[in-house]
């Protein structure tokens, strides 16, 4: 299989044979304007283009399917070189004034295919970890969702399928080509990058130079109730997590975010919201409450509303900024690795071809 060219920061790129100002037409051609086949890149020697073609693939995946939502949410499936699937979405913030465009837009992106962690209300471990994505697969997700969406991404989220700060390895430099003015160009203060607690990574994270983001995946406000839904709560456990979360805040001088995944029975009675605003208050934190998004498989269920607003009362009357996050694509695989699953199960079926 040819090398991935995405794989390679962009102010590292050179072509034997060729001068160097090529590299940056080649950039330009790739990350101004998002053409990822070399054949299309007109400002280059025919016979160039096809040197180019033979050598180095650019194109990191393709669509295998994409859903849209009446809010105008897609959620895209992605097919890898090796078969792997796996998904990204995107997200509009608030509606245009003419109620036709978002004024920002949002991508949520994958890390692994798959994920070893095994929270047991997420639809993206169910079948495991498969492997890690590479520097090039983590920005071709933003490349070609800008592509489709036809206008540049204004903020990512790293809380699509897998553990990000598992893969840190290669997600960082998958980040200096997305940060880098010859890459993406996005900036640091609109990256988040979303953990389960992975905190010796968390510590490693606080001492990187870029001003980017973290959000928590807490779920669970005291050791039982965590532990319970999320197993990598035995290796450590919330006191040891929110040691590095405040070690990261003193580091960065940065708010963290406290994301809350709501499930009717499980972690949202009054006592956990109590819990919860007294460690948010402590460091700071913003709280993002999430009602809980049904999987096919799983038996959780999201609380009433009238429970929801309950806990989101309690978390704010003990002092912490509370949002509840507003529900986007409820009308297709919303959650996160559910599509994914879902395709899997229809080609299994026969229901729909392989391409």
């Amino acid at each position: 299989m040819k090398p991935l060219l995405l794989d390679t920061p962009p102010d590292e790129w050179s072509f034997e044979g060729t001068q160097a100002f090529r590299a940056r037409q080649i950039r330009e051609w790739v990350y101004e304007h998002g053409v990822l086949d070399f054949p299309e890149m007109t400002n280059l020697p025919a016979n160039l283009r096809q040197d180019l073609e033979n050598q180095w693939q650019i194109r990191p995946m393709e669509i295998a399917r994409v859903q849209g939502s009446e809010d105008t949410t897609r959620k895209f499936l992605f097919r890898l070189h090796d078969g792997q699937l796996i998904e990204s979405v995107l997200i509009p913030a608030n509606p245009g004034s003419d109620g036709t465009r978002a004024t920002r837009m949002t991508l949520c992106v994958s890390s692994q295919v798959g994920c070893a962690l095994g929270c047991k209300f997420c639809a993206s471990g169910l079948d495991g970890l498969k492997r890690n994505l590479s520097p090039g697969e983590i920005v071709g997700q933003v490349l070609l969702a800008r592509i489709e969406a036809g206008r540049r991404i204004d903020n990512l989220v790293f809380m699509g399928m897998g553990e990000p700060l598992a893969n840190l390895p290669n997600l960082l430099p998958a980040l200096d080509t997305i940060l880098s003015p010859d890459g993406l160009g996005i900036g640091a203060r609109h990256i988040t990058l979303s953990t389960s607690g992975l905190v010796p990574r968390i510590l490693e994270l606080a001492r990187h130079p870029a001003q980017l983001r973290l959000a928590i995946s807490l779920h669970g406000s005291d050791d039982r109730t965590r532990e319970r839904i999320m197993p990598i709560n035995d290796r450590y456990p919330i006191a040891e997590l929110l040691k590095a979360c405040e070690t990261f805040v003193k580091e960065r001088r940065k708010i963290i975010t406290f994301e809350y995944i709501l499930i009717r029975g499980i972690n949202d009675d009054l006592g956990q919201a109590s819990l919860l605003a007294r460690q948010a208050s402590k460091l700071r934190a913003k709280v993002n409450l999430i009602p809980y998004n049904q999987v096919d498989g799983l038996d959780w269920e999201r609380p009433p509303l009238k429970h929801i607003e309950a806990f989101r009362k309690r978390v704010e009357k003990g002092g912490a900024k509370v949002t509840v996050r507003m529900e986007k694509g409820h009308d297709i695989d919303a959650a996160c690795g559910q599509l994914r699953l879902r395709h899997a199960k229809e080609v299994s079926a026969n229901q729909i071809p392989i391409k």
